[in-house]
């Protein structure tokens, strides 16, 4: 039995138990794509993928081109396929149809051609003509990118997901022939640290990083072998016993995602990520975009139209502990102690500064 679902069946996003951090990044990816993803760290057996799944289930459903290989969003005119732009060029009217977010596997065998597709640069110098064979990351295109243990994949190939997954877009260039399409996705990388990690310049490049270990306690241990072993027993009972609940969460995750475009951050949120990074040292200035990025996709979450302190706070738990620098033969800590210190220092001046 595959351990992921039973009978073809989808295990309920929120039957999960615990992993609030895991649930937490993948809901947050879910309603911001452009959040660069979530890379999840932990030992076998703790819902890795059974979370990676039940995310794309419990997501809503979208309006896309009818027939489109890319999924094209008929409203986003701006991310278009090629195909689909020459339709509309022409006077076409896209047909429209309903779709679900589904999860594409990345094999970690996968080769660089299978990955980011193929031309045939015979025909393009014959004929003048384009023929593109799709790959993986074609298929990936408004949905979920999913890269079991991630950490084994050839680091080439992780920097072309990363390059993708950050632009939005594949580019496949052949002997002076290139062809592009839109490569917006969600992309999900699990992994379990005792196999290997990811060189640091890899791991800075993923928006988000949580990990997760098996639950301590007793009661939560015996919830989550009674929760499985129900949904193994009787999946479609199962399942209609966390209908509302799934359907509640569909709803708000629709709502945060209407919403996310009005959100808006001051100047002092800026200062104290920028303040904060720099007190801890991280490297460049992808953590603050994270930051930044995670505060207001929270904010859109909790249906607020600012983004406060707090939402930096929560963000900064998924956005910095794999950016902190490290010394050599050393793990990056995030002192969390020392966050909250100097967040709730800068936040003291700031009142005391105010007219």
């Amino acid at each position: 039995m595959n351990n992921m679902e039973t009978e073809g069946r989808a295990y309920p996003f929120t039957a999960l138990v615990g992993q609030e951090g895991m649930k937490q990044a993948l809901i947050l990816n879910g309603i911001n794509p452009a959040l660069g993803g979530v890379l999840i760290r932990g030992e076998k057996g703790t819902a890795k993928s059974t979370a990676v799944r039940a995310l794309a289930d419990l997501l809503p459903t979208r309006n896309q081109v009818k027939g489109c290989l890319y999924a094209c969003d008929p409203t986003d005119t701006a991310h278009l396929c090629t195909a689909c732009r020459e339709r509309l060029a022409a006077g076409e009217t896209l047909v429209t149809e309903s779709g679900k977010m589904r999860v594409v596997e990345l094999p970690v065998s996968a080769a660089e051609d299978r990955v980011v597709g193929t031309l045939d640069i015979e025909q393009a110098l014959k004929t003048g003509t384009k023929k593109f064979e799709a790959g993986i990351l074609a298929q990936a295109n408004r949905n979920i990118l999913y890269v079991d243990e991630v950490n084994l994949l050839e680091d080439h190939l992780v920097d072309l997901l990363l390059d993708a997954a950050a632009m939005g877009v594949n580019t496949v260039e052949r002997e002076g022939v290139s062809f592009s399409h839109p490569a917006r996705f969600v992309l999900v990388g699990t992994m379990n640290p005792e196999e290997g990690d990811l060189r640091p310049q890899l791991l800075d490049r993923f928006g988000l990083v949580v990990d997760v270990v098996g639950e301590r306690d007793p009661a939560l241990r015996m919830e989550v072998v009674r929760r499985r072993l129900e949904f193994e027993q009787d999946p479609e009972a199962f399942q209609a016993r966390y209908a509302p609940e799934q359907e509640k969460l569909r709803r708000r995750i629709r709502a945060a995602q209407e919403f996310l475009p009005y959100v808006r951050w001051d100047e002092q949120i800026l200062e104290l990520v920028a303040r904060l990074a720099i007190h801890l040292e991280v490297d460049g200035h992808r953590a603050d975009l994270s930051l930044v990025k995670t505060a207001v996709t929270l904010a859109a979450y909790e249906g607020r139209a600012s983004v406060t302190v707090q939402d930096v706070l929560t963000a900064a738990k998924l956005a910095l502990p794999h950016r902190m620098r490290r010394r050599p033969f050393e793990e990056g800590v995030l002192e969390w102690a020392e966050v909250e210190m100097f967040v709730h220092q800068f936040t003291a001046a700031a009142k005391e500064a105010a007219p």
